[in-house]
């Protein structure tokens, strides 16, 4: 039997309110990740634009149709906005800067993309060396290597930020300005926008819809603590309505922030009880962590991250450490 095919779906412009328009672009080369959202919001005679979507086959012709529904193109965009520097949010920066001859503001912190882009023969090798230092089977190793060796980033090319996008920076429109706030966690460049007065939050993907976690390896000290003082941070703002990165805008953010915290708490319990009784490699956790006896080679990819993320969270608090051996294990601190 043939495997089902994904249903096929169609950029598309939702206007959320007067002068704020939802692009809903659909993303083909990643399973599990039917699409993302770009968002135009009025400013003059143009629209700032918020995030971009991924630099696929069609992904500009995508965003260009969404436009349109709208009644935009790409000349109408004053302003490009990145919340942060993931290729689905800024993979297509370069063609709508050059098309539309607007700026770029985004968070300074944009290495975890742009550095890991402009050598990715070493991006890719230092990959390899966290796999083997985790414990994955050399087997496991090689048939990544040859699935993965030759893909790219989801990125147009490489275009640095005009304006770093930190705190104290505001993005006008003609809803008002927008205040930044950085975020980091699921990525060291994330920052979301507020607009007090309509009491909106461009969360990008700091807050979803469906409760879901993933961070940058290997570009900060303790993604996870960093995702859970953002969470603080997002706790204190006023917000009615919250337009996310993926899915559709919603209003229960205390909510999902409490939830956030709640799924992190629980996930980090399923590395601790992993490794309370024998030192475990990174890559023998993965299944606790994902409550799964033989995960997908997919899901194992997403879970080493995340275990070496819960890991690194447990060491600054002094509840693991690693043990001298190799590949790399950890232990609970007694």
């Amino acid at each position: 039997m043939s495997t089902p095919r994904r249903k096929r779906e169609l950029a598309r412009a939702d206007q959320v309110m007067r002068g704020l328009w939802r692009l809903r672009l659909p993303i083909v080369v990643w399973p599990g990740v039917p699409h993302v959202n770009a968002f135009a919001i009025a400013a003059g005679n143009g629209v700032v634009l918020v995030d971009t979507g991924l630099a696929e086959a069609g992904g500009l012709g995508r965003l260009e149709r969404a436009l349109d529904q709208a009644g935009l193109n790409l000349e109408h965009v004053r302003l490009l906005v990145c919340t942060h520097a993931h290729s689905d949010h800024y993979g297509l920066a370069q063609p709508i800067v050059e098309a539309s001859g607007a700026e770029l503001w985004m968070h300074p912190n944009h290495e975890h993309m742009t550095k890991a882009a402009a050598n990715p023969e070493r991006s890719f090798e230092r990959r390899i060396e966290v796999a083997r230092q985790s414990g994955v089977p050399e087997e496991a190793i090689r048939r990544y290597e040859e699935q993965r060796k030759s893909r790219g980033y989801g990125i147009a090319g490489i275009v640095l930020p005009d304006r770093d996008l930190v705190p104290g920076v505001k993005v006008e429109t003609d809803l008002g300005a927008w205040d930044v706030y950085e975020t980091p966690g699921h990525a060291p460049s994330h920052v979301v926008l507020h607009q007090p007065e309509r009491g909106l939050l461009l969360s990008g993907d700091h807050l979803l819809g469906r409760v879901s976690l993933y961070y940058d390896y290997g570009w900060s000290p303790d993604p996870a603590g960093e995702f859970l003082s953002s969470l603080d941070v997002v706790d204190e703002l006023d917000v009615g309505l919250c337009l996310a990165g993926h899915g559709r805008p919603f209003r229960d953010v205390k909510g999902h922030i409490q939830a956030n915290r709640q799924l992190v708490a629980e996930k980090v319990g399923r590395v601790r009880a992993a490794i309370d009784g024998e030192p475990r490699t990174a890559y023998e956790i993965v299944p606790f962590l994902l409550g799964e006896d033989s995960p997908s080679q997919l899901m194992m990819i997403w879970g080493m991250s995340e275990t070496l993320v819960y890991l690194r969270h447990m060491e600054r608090l002094g509840e693991a450490e690693k043990v001298d051996s190799e590949p790399e294990r950890w232990r609970l601190v007694a």
